[in-house]
Protein backbone atom coordinates (compact mmCIF):
# COMPACT_ATOMS: atom_id res chain seq x y z
CA UNK A 1 0.00 0.00 0.00
CA UNK A 2 2.96 2.45 0.72
CA UNK A 3 4.22 1.75 -2.71
CA UNK A 4 0.89 2.55 -4.32
CA UNK A 5 0.84 5.73 -2.28
CA UNK A 6 4.37 6.40 -3.63
CA UNK A 7 3.32 5.88 -7.62
CA UNK A 8 1.00 8.80 -6.90
CA UNK A 9 2.62 11.37 -5.79
CA UNK A 10 3.41 14.54 -7.33
CA UNK A 11 6.48 13.66 -9.66
CA UNK A 12 5.61 9.92 -10.28
CA UNK A 13 2.21 11.60 -12.14
CA UNK A 14 3.87 14.12 -13.82
CA UNK A 15 6.10 11.57 -14.83
CA UNK A 16 3.37 9.12 -16.21
CA UNK A 17 1.50 12.41 -18.05
CA UNK A 18 4.85 13.28 -20.18
CA UNK A 19 5.38 9.72 -21.22
CA UNK A 20 1.68 9.46 -22.11
CA UNK A 21 2.34 12.54 -24.04
CA UNK A 22 5.53 11.48 -25.78
CA UNK A 23 4.24 8.09 -26.89
CA UNK A 24 0.50 9.24 -28.01
CA UNK A 25 2.26 11.67 -30.21
CA UNK A 26 4.37 9.31 -31.94
CA UNK A 27 1.65 6.92 -32.14
CA UNK A 28 -0.73 9.44 -33.61
CA UNK A 29 1.67 10.38 -36.69
CA UNK A 30 3.76 7.34 -36.99
CA UNK A 31 2.64 5.19 -40.66
CA UNK A 32 0.30 2.08 -39.60
CA UNK A 33 0.13 2.91 -35.84
CA UNK A 34 -1.82 6.17 -36.97
CA UNK A 35 -3.98 4.15 -39.73
CA UNK A 36 -7.72 5.44 -39.68
CA UNK A 37 -9.21 1.50 -39.34
CA UNK A 38 -7.67 0.96 -35.75
CA UNK A 39 -9.88 2.21 -33.37
CA UNK A 40 -8.84 5.00 -30.80
CA UNK A 41 -9.83 2.65 -27.92
CA UNK A 42 -7.38 0.11 -29.52
CA UNK A 43 -4.92 2.73 -30.12
CA UNK A 44 -5.27 4.44 -26.46
CA UNK A 45 -5.29 0.85 -24.67
CA UNK A 46 -1.74 -0.04 -26.70
CA UNK A 47 -0.49 3.45 -25.62
CA UNK A 48 -1.17 3.15 -22.27
CA UNK A 49 0.70 -0.88 -22.04
CA UNK A 50 3.60 0.86 -23.72
CA UNK A 51 3.34 3.76 -21.10
CA UNK A 52 3.22 0.67 -17.79
CA UNK A 53 6.12 -0.97 -20.01
CA UNK A 54 8.67 1.92 -20.48
CA UNK A 55 7.92 3.47 -17.37
CA UNK A 56 11.23 2.32 -15.53
CA UNK A 57 13.32 4.08 -18.09
CA UNK A 58 12.00 6.99 -18.22
CA UNK A 59 13.42 10.17 -15.85
CA UNK A 60 11.99 13.01 -14.02
CA UNK A 61 12.41 15.95 -16.29
CA UNK A 62 14.18 19.02 -14.11
CA UNK A 63 11.88 21.59 -14.51
CA UNK A 64 9.75 24.26 -12.01
CA UNK A 65 6.06 22.34 -11.02
CA UNK A 66 3.86 24.65 -12.32
CA UNK A 67 1.49 24.71 -15.01
CA UNK A 68 3.55 26.87 -17.76
CA UNK A 69 6.38 24.40 -17.65
CA UNK A 70 4.60 21.41 -17.88
CA UNK A 71 2.43 22.64 -20.42
CA UNK A 72 5.44 23.86 -22.52
CA UNK A 73 7.24 19.94 -21.86
CA UNK A 74 3.89 18.27 -23.38
CA UNK A 75 3.64 20.62 -26.64
CA UNK A 76 7.52 19.91 -26.77
CA UNK A 77 6.65 15.57 -26.29
CA UNK A 78 4.12 16.36 -28.74
CA UNK A 79 5.57 18.16 -31.79
CA UNK A 80 8.66 15.36 -31.42
CA UNK A 81 5.59 12.89 -32.29
CA UNK A 82 4.81 15.09 -35.32
CA UNK A 83 8.50 15.79 -36.39
CA UNK A 84 9.47 11.91 -36.55
CA UNK A 85 6.06 10.76 -38.04
CA UNK A 86 6.35 13.67 -40.76
CA UNK A 87 9.70 11.67 -41.65
CA UNK A 88 8.32 8.97 -42.08
CA UNK A 89 5.21 9.71 -44.04
CA UNK A 90 7.24 11.49 -46.17
CA UNK A 91 8.28 8.34 -47.77
CA UNK A 92 4.09 7.42 -48.23
CA UNK A 93 4.16 10.97 -49.58
CA UNK A 94 6.48 9.84 -52.48
CA UNK A 95 4.06 6.69 -53.52
CA UNK A 96 1.46 8.89 -53.44
CA UNK A 97 2.99 11.32 -55.66
CA UNK A 98 4.02 8.21 -58.29
CA UNK A 99 0.54 7.18 -57.66
CA UNK A 100 -1.36 10.87 -58.60
CA UNK A 101 1.07 11.41 -61.97
CA UNK A 102 0.13 7.76 -62.80
CA UNK A 103 -3.49 7.74 -62.92
CA UNK A 104 -2.87 11.15 -64.62
CA UNK A 105 -1.66 9.42 -67.69
CA UNK A 106 -3.58 6.32 -67.21
CA UNK A 107 -7.42 8.55 -67.20
CA UNK A 108 -7.78 7.59 -63.49
CA UNK A 109 -8.02 11.18 -62.23
CA UNK A 110 -11.44 10.86 -61.65
CA UNK A 111 -11.03 7.47 -60.01
CA UNK A 112 -11.23 8.76 -56.69
CA UNK A 113 -12.31 6.65 -53.54
CA UNK A 114 -11.72 7.85 -50.26
CA UNK A 115 -8.07 6.62 -48.66
CA UNK A 116 -9.31 4.36 -45.18
CA UNK A 117 -5.88 4.78 -43.76
CA UNK A 118 -6.02 9.04 -44.48
CA UNK A 119 -9.97 9.51 -44.73
CA UNK A 120 -9.01 11.60 -47.78
CA UNK A 121 -10.14 11.08 -51.47
CA UNK A 122 -7.12 10.24 -53.66
CA UNK A 123 -6.88 8.56 -57.01
CA UNK A 124 -7.23 4.86 -56.88
CA UNK A 125 -3.46 4.07 -57.49
CA UNK A 126 -2.54 6.02 -55.36
CA UNK A 127 -4.02 4.22 -52.72
CA UNK A 128 -2.71 0.63 -54.61
CA UNK A 129 0.65 1.79 -53.75
CA UNK A 130 -0.29 3.13 -50.42
CA UNK A 131 -1.32 -0.61 -49.65
CA UNK A 132 1.57 -2.04 -50.82
CA UNK A 133 4.14 -0.05 -49.09
CA UNK A 134 1.88 -0.70 -45.87
CA UNK A 135 2.42 -4.35 -46.52
CA UNK A 136 5.64 -3.84 -47.08
CA UNK A 137 6.40 -1.86 -44.26
CA UNK A 138 4.94 -4.61 -41.69
CA UNK A 139 6.90 -7.17 -43.92
CA UNK A 140 10.52 -6.24 -43.10
CA UNK A 141 9.45 -4.89 -39.39
CA UNK A 142 9.35 -1.93 -39.67
CA UNK A 143 6.83 -0.97 -36.84
CA UNK A 144 9.47 -2.91 -34.69
CA UNK A 145 12.19 -0.41 -35.92
CA UNK A 146 9.77 2.18 -34.36
CA UNK A 147 9.00 0.92 -31.46
CA UNK A 148 12.57 0.44 -31.14
CA UNK A 149 13.15 4.01 -31.68
CA UNK A 150 10.34 4.96 -28.86
CA UNK A 151 12.68 3.06 -25.98
CA UNK A 152 15.99 4.27 -26.97
CA UNK A 153 14.84 7.94 -27.28
CA UNK A 154 13.82 7.76 -23.43
CA UNK A 155 17.72 6.87 -22.81
CA UNK A 156 18.79 9.20 -25.40
CA UNK A 157 17.05 12.07 -25.22
CA UNK A 158 15.27 12.53 -21.25
CA UNK A 159 11.27 13.32 -21.33
CA UNK A 160 11.40 17.36 -22.07
CA UNK A 161 14.56 17.83 -23.72
CA UNK A 162 13.59 17.72 -27.01
CA UNK A 163 14.07 20.89 -29.50
CA UNK A 164 13.82 20.91 -33.81
CA UNK A 165 17.70 22.24 -33.90
CA UNK A 166 18.76 23.00 -37.29
CA UNK A 167 19.71 19.46 -38.75
CA UNK A 168 16.44 18.68 -38.60
CA UNK A 169 14.89 21.84 -40.85
CA UNK A 170 17.45 20.85 -43.08
CA UNK A 171 16.39 17.20 -43.01
CA UNK A 172 12.96 17.96 -43.72
CA UNK A 173 13.12 20.21 -46.68
CA UNK A 174 15.91 17.32 -48.35
CA UNK A 175 13.42 15.04 -48.22
CA UNK A 176 10.73 17.29 -49.31
CA UNK A 177 12.74 17.94 -52.51
CA UNK A 178 13.38 14.24 -52.75
CA UNK A 179 9.50 13.55 -52.30
CA UNK A 180 8.85 14.97 -55.35
CA UNK A 181 12.10 14.03 -56.87
CA UNK A 182 11.86 10.26 -55.90
CA UNK A 183 7.91 10.50 -57.20
CA UNK A 184 8.38 11.47 -60.91
CA UNK A 185 11.55 8.89 -60.55
CA UNK A 186 8.98 5.68 -59.89
CA UNK A 187 5.71 6.93 -62.08
CA UNK A 188 8.17 7.43 -65.44
CA UNK A 189 8.11 4.00 -66.65
CA UNK A 190 4.71 4.22 -67.06
CA UNK A 191 4.14 8.19 -67.88
CA UNK A 192 7.22 7.42 -70.52
CA UNK A 193 5.55 4.72 -72.17
CA UNK A 194 2.41 6.39 -72.20
CA UNK A 195 4.14 9.76 -73.69
CA UNK A 196 5.41 7.01 -76.44
CA UNK A 197 1.86 5.32 -76.87
CA UNK A 198 0.62 9.25 -77.57
CA UNK A 199 3.09 9.58 -80.07
CA UNK A 200 2.29 6.41 -81.53
CA UNK A 201 -1.65 7.37 -81.73
CA UNK A 202 -0.78 10.74 -83.00
CA UNK A 203 1.32 9.17 -86.22
CA UNK A 204 -1.76 6.93 -86.90
CA UNK A 205 -4.45 9.37 -86.78
CA UNK A 206 -2.04 11.46 -89.39
CA UNK A 207 -1.76 8.29 -91.86
CA UNK A 208 -5.48 7.03 -91.07
CA UNK A 209 -7.90 9.63 -90.07
CA UNK A 210 -10.42 7.03 -89.83
CA UNK A 211 -8.87 5.69 -86.87
CA UNK A 212 -11.25 5.88 -83.69
CA UNK A 213 -8.85 7.15 -80.51
CA UNK A 214 -11.39 7.57 -78.35
CA UNK A 215 -13.18 4.14 -78.99
CA UNK A 216 -9.46 2.51 -79.25
CA UNK A 217 -6.37 4.69 -77.63
CA UNK A 218 -7.50 4.78 -74.02
CA UNK A 219 -7.99 1.15 -73.46
CA UNK A 220 -4.69 0.32 -75.26
CA UNK A 221 -3.00 3.07 -72.68
CA UNK A 222 -4.81 1.76 -69.81
CA UNK A 223 -3.70 -1.63 -70.91
CA UNK A 224 0.22 -0.46 -71.53
CA UNK A 225 -0.04 1.27 -68.31
CA UNK A 226 -1.54 -1.79 -66.12
CA UNK A 227 1.16 -4.27 -67.74
CA UNK A 228 4.26 -1.85 -66.87
CA UNK A 229 2.95 -1.55 -63.43
CA UNK A 230 2.48 -5.11 -63.22
CA UNK A 231 6.08 -5.22 -64.15
CA UNK A 232 7.76 -2.34 -62.00
CA UNK A 233 5.72 -2.46 -58.67
CA UNK A 234 7.91 -5.15 -57.26
CA UNK A 235 11.42 -2.25 -58.14
CA UNK A 236 9.06 0.57 -56.65
CA UNK A 237 8.53 -1.24 -53.35
CA UNK A 238 12.23 -1.80 -53.04
CA UNK A 239 12.97 1.63 -53.74
CA UNK A 240 10.01 2.56 -50.92
CA UNK A 241 11.56 0.19 -48.63
CA UNK A 242 14.78 1.53 -49.00
CA UNK A 243 14.00 4.88 -48.52
CA UNK A 244 11.54 4.26 -45.38
CA UNK A 245 14.71 2.31 -43.71
CA UNK A 246 16.73 5.25 -44.08
CA UNK A 247 14.57 7.82 -43.17
CA UNK A 248 14.21 5.19 -39.62
CA UNK A 249 18.29 5.92 -39.28
CA UNK A 250 17.37 9.67 -39.59
CA UNK A 251 15.03 9.64 -36.70
CA UNK A 252 17.45 9.87 -34.43
CA UNK A 253 19.02 13.32 -35.84
CA UNK A 254 15.63 14.11 -33.23
CA UNK A 255 17.38 12.94 -30.19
Amino acid sequence: MQSLIELLSQNHVILLLLLFARITGLFAFFPFFSHMSIPVSIKMAFAIFMVMFLYPFASMPNIQINIYSISLVFISELFMGLSAGLILNLVFAMLEIAGMQISFVMGFTMASVIDPGSKVSSPIISQIFSLFGLLILLAFNAHHLMLIFLAKSLHVLPLGDFYPGGNLWKYLVKSTTSMFVYGFILSFPIVGLSLLTDLVFGMLMKTMPQFNLLVVGFPVKIMVGFVVLIVSIGSIMLVFKREFLEAINHLFILL
